[in-house]
């Protein structure tokens, strides 16, 4: 007698009684990691690795040092010293954690069916609390750094632009991007000494800037019949002079446990942040902000895991990851936050 099961219409047959295949596919799987480069937390302000979790930093009087101290010298004497203000501020990183755990009985299915992603658990936690912690960081750029009543300097976007403090949105056909940029810069220089060289854009006010009519002029003789002109990042940046403008479109569920999922973007994507920051921690430089990163368990990594048992009789793991940092404005001279741009 033939066995029938193993036909097209045998299993299908299987399948209408209620059979379903039992063995997972190894070459995909679904898994909503995001993408690294789409993290913004450690893109915008250096990363400066500190040794105690709370300490002192300095700070010189840029009034002192930018002020002419030099006077006429008195026949037969001298001036008085000049005086050159120092002053110190605080950091103080906070440890913050995350533990997930796998019930090693439950994971031999996973292990014995082969499937990517999956058929290592230890790994796949790794690489969930690994995405977790870049999450978090995230989060803590846009409180610290990204949303209004931040910084001093707070421009708002208006349909005319007619206040001290407000400017025409990026979206208007009348808004002129380049020149605006420019004034922003010049004002930066002048009340901070440096020229910005940081733009911060939230995907909506990126788009905007994409489609404004100021910037496909600059950009349309750019191109050619096989490669048109196209605006990028790297088109703003050189039509905006600065080095770097980075778009945060990071994205989150903002929703709690239990709740209807609430995918949202991380940074205000209305909002934008023009500012000067050094690439690396300097003892000469100013920066707008730093991001104090503090190696908790003396490893000199500011994130790290680890793996242990759970206890006996559990058949439990446990992947912990921890990180501490600090992520701080350091100077009010040396950005200007835009909200509402569109």
């Amino acid at each position: 007698m033939s066995n029938t099961r193993n036909t097209t219409a045998g299993i299908a047959a299987e399948i209408a009684k209620g059979w379903q295949p039992n063995n997972y596919l190894t070459n995909m799987s679904m898994a909503y990691f995001q993408k690294p480069e789409d993290y913004v937390a450690h893109s915008i302000f250096p990363v400066c690795p500190v040794q105690l979790s709370a300490s002192y930093y300095y700070t010189f009087s840029k009034e002192d040092l930018a002020r002419d101290n030099v006077q006429p010298k008195p026949a037969f004497g001298k001036v008085d010293p000049a005086v050159m203000g120092q002053d110190d501020n605080t950091y103080k990183c906070h440890v913050d954690q995350i533990i997930l755990g796998i019930d090693q009985i439950a994971a031999l299915n996973y292990q014995r069916s082969r499937a990517p992603g999956v058929n290592d658990p230890r790994r796949a936690k790794v690489r969930t609390a690994t995405e977790q912690m870049l999450l978090h960081q995230d989060i803590l750029f846009a409180k610290n750094f990204f949303h209004a009543g931040v910084w001093a300097n707070e421009l708002t976007g208006t349909t005319n632009g007619s206040g001290s403090k407000e400017f025409v949105k990026f979206n208007d056909t009348s808004f002129d991007p380049i020149g605006f940029f420019d004034d922003l810069r010049t004002e930066i220089k002048r009340q901070g000494r440096r020229t910005p060289n940081r733009l911060a854009l939230g995907i909506q006010a990126y788009n905007a800037l994409k489609n404004n009519p100021f910037v496909k002029e600059s950009v349309k003789y750019t191109g050619t019949t096989a490669n048109p002109a196209i605006v990028t990042p790297n088109v703003l940046a050189q039509l905006f002079g600065v080095e770097q403008v980075k778009v945060l479109e990071s994205t989150y569920n903002s929703a709690g446990l239990g709740q209807k999922e609430s995918m949202e973007f991380i940074c205000d994507p209305k909002a934008a942040l023009l500012c000067y920051a050094t690439p690396t921690p300097q003892i000469d430089e100013p920066s707008a902000g730093y991001i104090f990163t503090w190696d908790m368990l003396g490893n000199g990594a500011s994130v790290a895991f680890d793996q242990y048992e759970g206890e006996n009789g559990t058949h439990a793991e446990f992947i912990e990851g921890l990180c501490a940092s600090d992520m701080k404005k350091t100077s009010d001279d040396l950005a200007i936050f835009l909200k509402e741009c569109v």
